[in-house]
C-alpha cells in the first residue's frame, strides 16, 4: 500500500512539474504570438493619449469620420467607456467585418491598457483593412491623463485618482454577486 501511496505522490509530482513546464511554454507561446501582432501594427500607427484625445474630438465634432472601437468585455465597457466609442469584445472580433464593411474605414482600436487591442488591430490588417491604428494605454492611459467618461447612470465624469493596486477586500459585509 505504501509503494502505491509512493508512486501515485510521485506519479502527480511529474504531472505536476511537467503541467508547470506546460504553462510555461504556453505563456512563452502567447507571448510570442502576442508579440507578432503588436508588429503588425505600424509604429506610425499607435497613437497615445494626446493623439487619441484629437482624433476624438475631431470624430464627436464631425469632422472626421471614423470608428473608436473599445474592444473590453461587456461589464467593463458598460462601467464606463469614452463617450463615442463603438464596442465589440475583443473575443467576438471576428464580427468585426460584418459590422465594418469598408477595408478602408479609419477603425482606432483600444481596450483597458494595450494587450487586448494589438490582437485586434493586428487581426484587422490580417482582415485586410488598411487603415488600423492603436491607441496605446487605452481607457487607463485616458484616465491618467484626466479625460472624460460616460456610463448610463452618472453621465460624464472624469476619474480623478487611479491605482491598480486597489483592493477591496474585507471591506464590504454583505455582497450577493462579487466578480472579484
Amino acid at each position: 500500500m505504501k509503494k502505491i501511496i509512493a508512486l501515485l505522490v510521485g506519479g502527480l509530482l511529474v504531472i505536476g512539474v511537467s503541467g508547470m513546464a506546460i504553462a510555461q511554454d504556453l505563456a512563452a507561446g502567447e507571448k510570442k504570438v502576442h508579440e507578432e501582432f503588436k508588429n503588425a501594427v505600424a509604429k506610425d500607427r499607435i497613437l497615445n493619449a494626446d493623439q487619441f484625445k484629437k482624433v476624438w474630438e475631431e470624430v464627436l465634432s464631425g469632422k472626421k469620420k471614423a470608428y473608436l472601437l473599445d474592444v473590453r468585455t461587456h461589464p467593463e465597457f458598460y462601467a464606463f467607456h469614452i463617450e463615442g466609442t463603438d464596442h465589440i469584445h475583443a473575443g467576438h472580433m471576428y464580427t468585426i467585418p460584418k459590422k465594418i464593411t469598408d477595408p478602408n474605414a479609419e477603425i482606432y482600436v483600444l481596450c483597458r491598457t494595450n494587450h487586448r487591442a494589438y490582437y485586434v488591430a493586428g487581426f484587422l490588417n490580417k482582415y485586410g483593412y488598411k487603415n488600423v491604428y492603436m491607441f496605446d494605454g487605452g481607457v487607463v492611459g485616458w484616465a491618467k491623463a484626466g479625460l472624460p467618461f460616460v456610463n448610463q447612470f452618472i453621465g460624464r465624469f472624469t476619474i480623478t485618482e487611479y491605482s491598480q493596486d486597489f483592493k477591496e477586500d474585507g471591506k464590504y459585509r454583505v455582497r450577493e454577486f462579487h466578480p472579484y
